[in-house]
């Protein structure tokens, strides 16, 4: 028997009013932020991921769809947004029009990892990009953006995590402190952290293993390295966030899980979930359009799993408004009646009223039974006496009764 395969789910018609209230959510925010929508290929050229993702990491080395194609390429089904929508910024010549450039994409996303609730092999995201300006209020408009987004679904329980962790120039010092920090404890770490000592030092702070946690708390703060300009646009950005009123905490472990990232980054989790439930987050990579060889450009963006959120919204209990559905049905006898009932359904249709009509040759009781079934508001009966008479019974199907009318009034009738 075939079956999804592992890590993927088939969304359900019970599911899609859960998808449809996120996605229109996050296009009536970027709308009221000024960011465009921008789509671009499921797949890549490998190396657009590899390079901008960094060779280091978990994604690149573990967890990428990546084979070749029948035209020998190196080919990788995205595994984030952002690294896709930099190479179209660079190949469209973006940075010819009014910088930042604002874009935002409802995206699949591919990664090969253990499977588990919020998490699959094939997710969807929601992510936003603004790219052309370093400007700490542009960070500042990105995060209240997140946080005003993820607010208006209703959500409550919510802590919104910052932190700076330099750049090119304060950065290398940084992480020539941490590693000797942890060389001192190499041999307790686990042994993802042992590799990352060397060739990722910044993510040993983003390890959550327990015997990695002690020290991870004590150790060095990223944002007592930073140089003047990066202390500056961190100090900035507090001062924006303060402004507007956005309640925040500076987190001196929080990381970004990509290389690209410089200076700012930020999260957001759920209250009740900790570290590990991270609802969305993002931050400001400065480097990565230079390095797919465009001119130098700074840019921030955000990033949310869709299902996370969908999992916290039914966690929290929160209404989601019902999707539009028919509420007539139209039950035929004979026939005669059933050639009515094709022409009636069509001209309710095109009149804007949602209709279904019954098929096969069921009896009247089973046609009423399955509109009840199918939770309608009105049945339109119609036998070969409303044929000839040129009318319809239309029932309520609450229980308020039924009353003939002719069938040139059924519209005005409905709409009414």
């Amino acid at each position: 028997m075939y079956q999804a395969p592992r890590g993927t789910v088939d969304i359900l018609p019970e599911e899609q009013a859960y998808w449809r209230y996120v996605e229109q959510k996050a296009s009536s925010i970027c709308s009221l932020y000024g960011y465009e929508r921008i789509d671009t290929p499921v797949f890549e050229n490998t190396k657009l991921f590899a390079r901008g993702i960094g060779d280091g990491t978990d994604i690149v080395e573990k967890e990428m769809y990546s084979f070749k194609d029948k035209g020998d390429n190196d080919i990788t089904l995205r595994p984030e947004g952002t690294a896709s929508v930099c190479r179209a910024y660079i190949e469209h010549g973006m940075a010819n029009l009014p910088q930042p450039v604002k874009l935002y994409y409802l995206t699949s996303i591919f990664r090969y990892e253990r499977p588990q609730a919020g998490r699959l092999r094939e997710h969807h995201q929601f992510g936003y990009e603004a790219i052309g300006d370093s400007d700490p209020v542009i960070d500042t408009e990105v995060i209240e953006m997140a946080w005003r987004f993820f607010k208006s679904l209703g959500l409550e329980k919510l802590s919104l995590l910052i932190n700076s962790i330099g750049c090119r120039e304060c950065r290398p010092n940084y992480l020539e402190t941490l590693r000797k920090y942890y060389q001192k404890s190499s041999e307790e770490l686990c042994k993802n952290c042992q590799t990352r000592l060397e060739r990722n030092t910044l993510r040993l702070l983003d390890c959550k293993q327990p015997n990695c946690q002690q020290f991870v708390n004590n150790a060095p703060r990223s944002i007592d390295y930073l140089c003047e300009d990066c202390a500056r646009h961190f100090n900035l950005l507090q001062k924006y966030l303060d402004t507007i009123g956005l309640p925040y905490s500076v987190n001196h472990k929080l990381v970004r899980g990509l290389d690209y990232y410089t200076r700012t980054v930020f999260e957001i989790q759920p209250e009740l979930e900790g570290g590990q439930s991270t609802i969305g987050g993002g931050g400001r990579y400065d480097n990565l359009i230079s390095e797919l060889e465009g001119k130098p450009t700074p840019a921030v963006g955000f990033a949310t799993g869709i299902e996370r959120i969908i999992l916290n919204l039914k966690r929290e209990g929160i209404a989601i408004p019902a999707l539009y559905k028919p509420s007539v049905f139209i039950a035929s006898m004979g026939d005669n009646a059933r050639e009515t009932a094709v022409k009636l359904s069509s001209d309710l249709r095109q009149a804007g009223i949602g209709v279904v009509q019954s098929t096969g040759t069921k009896s009247l009781k089973a046609q009423l039974r399955q509109a009840n079934n199918l939770n309608m508001q009105y049945t339109v009966i119609i036998g070969d006496e409303e044929v000839t008479s040129q009318t319809v019974v239309l029932k309520d199907m609450a229980g308020n009764g039924q009353e003939t009318l002719p069938v040139d009034c059924l519209i005005e009738k409905l709409k009414g």
